[in-house]
């Protein structure tokens, strides 16, 4: 049976040593207006592309063969730009009618993988279930996009103690998300010893933190399981399975439980998993589910957020949670989304919120429409 294009990018991954994953930017589709062109990759992750980093004052150019989707390939060339007040790489050169730096292909994930200094294997995952599957397989989250595809679980000798010392502790063989959510922020605050006032870095550094602890957990109970060979292939499916969903359940999970601790932080008023209509659970309402259902509060004062980590295909799931609410605001993790469908959203009045960082790689012409976390949790502070 032939493997799906999320199941090859999967294998690669796992097989060759150098890979590397990106969402498409707007950037890279040329919709921000900028004169450069090509896929962008990050000087953090220069060794995808050449044996040797870039030297400032210099251009530098290499000429490969990528087969895409597995279908098709390009003559095309990586080049560092160096001189002057450039620098940065990008792969540039596709041909006429290549399909993936069209707009419609924004905020899709770009996946290359190296299989020889020549020659690439080059995917490119559009919906959100693909994107979700490739990133859980890989071990890595949506925020960890936009670099190489380490095999590094943990950077901090003191972060890698705290975590042995909980793991040697634990009395259940998994934790709970919302543990697991509570112990990573604990970790990194103790590491840092401060709260970190900035709402949109805290929840970046918080996320990463919770990623790493859950792999260590994962590496310490399944370690000495995958090492002894299967009975069956259905054993290898079974232990293979339990291993994903749990990754699955645990993405959006999380994120709701970091925002969650964000917002007492900032000592925001607000319920999660409030009913409302058709028994619908929105994510957030600001300031709670008495004032949503209390027929004298003012409507106009209440507001509602969604939390998807990609919403390219499932920002649509939040326009029946809450009636009573419009506009509707949704945070992402996801990096680019196309002009069309930004358009729509906000045809249906959905305000974007992402990660400040993020804002830039989304369409120029609708960066102030997005708001930053921050952003959000002063027009909360406005309203309620």
């Amino acid at each position: 049976m032939k493997l799906s294009i999320l199941e090859l990018a999967i294998q690669d991954c796992l097989k060759y040593e150098i890979a590397f994953s990106k969402f498409i930017s707007a950037n890279d589709a040329g919709a921000t207006g900028a004169h450069q062109s090509g896929l962008y990759i990050p000087r953090e992750a220069w060794s995808i592309l050449f044996d040797s980093p870039g030297r400032k004052g210099e251009n530098k150019e290499k000429y490969v063969t990528i087969r895409w989707q597995d279908d098709f390939e390009t003559d095309s060339r990586f080049i560092y730009y160096g001189q002057k007040t450039r620098n940065e790489y990008r792969i540039t050169r596709f041909g006429r009618g290549f399909p993936f730096l069209r707009d419609h292909y924004v905020g899709s994930l770009f996946v290359l993988v190296q299989i020889s200094p020549e020659y690439y294997r080059a995917y490119v995952l559009e919906s959100d279930d693909d994107i979700e599957t490739f990133l859980n397989s890989l071990g890595i989250s949506a925020n960890e996009t936009n670099r190489l595809i380490s095999n590094d679980k943990i950077d901090s000798l003191s972060l890698e103690q705290l975590f042995s010392d909980y793991i040697r502790s634990l009395q259940v063989d998994f934790p709970s998300t919302a543990e697991i959510s509570a112990r990573a922020r604990q970790f990194y605050n103790t590491i840092h010893n401060r709260h970190n006032k900035k709402p949109d870095e805290i929840l970046l550094n918080w996320l990463d933190t919770e990623f790493a602890l859950f792999r260590a957990i994962e590496h310490d109970r399944y370690k000495m399981r995958i090492a002894a060979p299967f009975a069956s292939v259905d054993e290898l499916v079974e232990c293979a399975n339990t291993l994903l969903n749990r990754r699955k359940s645990r993405a959006g999970k999380s994120l709701e439980h970091h925002l969650s601790e964000i917002f007492r932080v900032n000592r925001l008023a607000f319920d999660s998993q409030a009913v409302t209509e058709g028994n619908k659970k929105p994510d957030f309402i600001f300031p709670g589910r008495l004032q949503y259902h209390d027929p004298k509060f003012n409507k106009e004062s209440l507001v509602f957020l969604g939390a998807k980590t990609t919403c390219k295909d499932r920002w649509r799931q939040i326009l029946n949670e809450a009636d009573l609410i419009s506009p509707k605001h949704l945070f992402t993790l996801q990096q680019g989304i196309s002009e069309n469908q930004l358009q729509e959203m906000y045809e249906h009045r959905v305000v974007l919120v992402v990660p400040r960082p993020y804002i830039h790689t989304f369409p120029k012409t609708f960066r102030d429409r997005i708001l930053s976390l921050d952003g959000f949790i002063s027009m909360v502070r406005s309203k309620c």
